[in-house]
């Protein structure tokens, strides 16, 4: 069943995403490699660093390209951003290449428990199929992470590659030890998966935090750039991305507020996740999109719960 639904869930987004390819385009030594579909999941954008020592970040956008770089000019290192199944689609090409990252999220490359378990999924059987959805959908597998950005940087915060500086900028909430990647000689703010969509952010995971997401967004909207490349979407932005910002917080919001209405009599998890609050409308594959109603719900049940606005009774929550 695990291999049937990695392939249907792959074969899903292949069919109904197809959209109009984005331009590779380069600024000085940083390239931007468009994902496939416009980096929408289960891809993503990447960045190439042609400095003396050549770098790409995120290897989750287009198989072929990456390849051909590979073969030349070359990439030395690969640096994650974070460890998201669709930031790692094509890692697999490069096994044998130094891998950075952040020291908090560096365990879930290292073991397929760690990543389970970083994603926050406890059911066993849904931690079986989680197990072959990463290794058969997304070339998943267990490696070593060569280093961590703490041990890189200088005293000034940034990383010397040789032609280019990047500084390496703690963006917790998405994950613990989510980052972005500043080029200030650039002017350049790699933002990664705060990306100002209309879905919003994604606080899901063990260790992600719906305050932390919000003071990771209100850092990177205060960080003067010229050009803000997020990992997914269609747009670069040339100018601040202004009301943008505020747009995709709101979210945060919005999902709050159609909770407490939706708990105005006692609730069930299970029907929490029936009402749709995040995606909307019920989306196949189910046991995926229940995942996603289930993970960012619950972190705004104990937001709620800590301030004493919702509280839970022998299973069923509601608001007080």
């Amino acid at each position: 069943m695990g291999r049937f639904y990695a392939l249907f869930f792959l074969g899903f987004f292949s069919k109904y995403h197809q959209e109009t390819p984005l331009e590779e385009i380069r600024f000085g030594p940083v390239v931007f490699i468009p994902g496939e579909n416009r980096g929408r999941y289960p891809n993503c954008h990447s960045l190439y660093i042609e400095g003396k020592t050549k770098v790409l970040i995120d290897p989750g956008s287009n198989r072929e390209r990456l390849i051909a770089l590979k073969e030349g000019p070359g990439i030395d290192q690969i640096w994650l951003s974070h460890y998201h199944e669709d930031h790692i689609i094509y890692m697999d090409l490069f096994l044998d290449t130094e891998l950075w990252m952040s020291e908090e999220d560096a365990p879930a490359m290292e073991k397929t428990e760690a990543i389970i378990d970083f994603y926050g999924i406890d059911d066993g059987e849904e931690r079986t199929l989680w197990e072959t959805f990463l290794a058969e959908g997304f070339n998943y597998k267990p490696r070593n992470v060569d280093g961590r950005f703490g041990n890189k940087v200088n005293s000034n915060g940034e990383i010397d590659l040789g032609g280019v500086k990047v500084t390496v900028i703690p963006t917790p909430g998405h994950t613990l030890g989510n980052v972005s990647f500043l080029f200030e000689e650039l002017g350049i703010l790699f933002i990664g998966d705060y990306d100002l969509l209309k879905f919003g952010p994604w606080y899901g995971d063990r260790d992600s935090s719906i305050e932390e997401t919000i003071e990771s967004v209100n850092k990177l909207r205060n960080i003067p750039a010229k050009v803000w490349i997020a990992s997914h979407g269609k747009n670069i932005y040339y100018s601040n991305p202004g009301e943008l910002w505020d747009s995709f917080l709101s979210v945060i919001d919005k999902r709050e507020s159609d909770l407490l209405e939706f708990l105005g009599k006692p609730r069930t998890m299970e029907d929490i996740v029936d009402a749709r609050i995040i995606y909307k409308k019920e989306l196949e594959p189910k046991l995926f999109y229940n995942f996603g109603e289930r993970a960012l719900m619950k972190k705004h049940l104990e937001r709620l719960m800590k301030t004493g606005v919702v509280k839970e009774d022998n299973g069923r929550f509601f608001r007080v």
